[in-house]
């Protein structure tokens, strides 16, 4: 094939994806200023995004406070500033590796599970059922996922946050013997309001894109089974790029 034809089917796909992705997200937002609104269906879903990711979250929370400071103590050691370990784990847990950890493991646990839900519903034609009973599929659908999204991953990242500090502790104290007192201190000393308000800022900003991808992903889903496996990898795959690149854009935006 032509370059130049290659490259321009790649932009016109592109920019179609893109335009379909903002009009579901301003659909979404519309439903979402009107009521009724499907108040069991948002438990529920806040149930699948949050509950029952917490193990994950938990397991990698706590040792990847851990291993940071294994290596922050081993480093700093070399300097004569092992007491700072409790300052550069809490940072680093609440400004970047708490929502960015934790909104890769929602997006590759509730994320692929949503567009898989989404896309088995569009194929078997039961999202065609929903709009022939008058049942607006956005509203029934998208947005208790929208609304969990929102409100479960910054929930979700205030317990990585803490679970990793408390395992940067463990190793700090418990197997290098540093000090208790010292380590708190210069956790809290050091830690702002502001590190812990715009790592949560951003945990929102990643629930709603995970959200928005997947079901975006499955509810367009097409060509059966294969179909959903690949609108399944695809919200996965998109999620976790959009929460990577744009986590750069958002610590350049908060933290300047």
């Amino acid at each position: 094939m032509n370059p130049v034809a290659l490259l321009g089917k790649l932009i016109i796909n592109f920019t179609s994806e893109l335009g379909r992705l903002m009009l579901l997200l301003c659909t979404t937002l519309k439903q979402l200023a009107f009521p009724p609104y499907e108040i069991r269906s948002i438990f529920k879903q806040m149930q699948e995004i949050g509950l029952k990711s917490l193990p994950v979250v938990l397991i990698t929370a706590v040792f990847t406070g851990m291993v940071l400071a294994l290596q922050t103590y081993t480093g700093f050691k070399r300097f004569g500033a092992e007491s700072l370990v409790g300052t550069v784990v809490a940072m680093s847990m609440t400004r970047e590796l708490g929502p960015v950890l934790t909104g890769l493991i929602v997006a590759g646990r509730a994320g692929a599970a949503m567009a898989a839900e989404l896309g088995t519903m569009r194929v078997t034609e039961q999202i065609d059922a929903l709009e022939t009973l008058a049942t607006n599929p956005v509203k029934y659908l998208i947005v208790p996922r929208f609304v969990s999204g929102f409100v479960m991953l910054p929930s979700l990242a205030i317990v990585t946050d803490i679970i990793g500090i408390i395992g940067g502790y463990v190793i700090s104290v418990g197997l290098f013997g540093a000090s208790s007192i010292s380590y708190w201190n210069r956790t809290w000393n050091y830690l702002r309001m502001e590190d812990i308000y715009n790592g949560l800022i951003k945990a929102a900003f990643f629930g709603v894109s995970i959200a928005l991808i997947s079901c975006y992903k499955g509810f367009y889903a097409q060509g059966g089974a294969e179909g959903v496996g690949k609108a399944t990898t695809g919200a996965v795959v998109l999620s976790s790029m959009t929460i990577l690149i744009s986590d750069y854009f958002l610590s350049a935006w908060l933290f300047k």
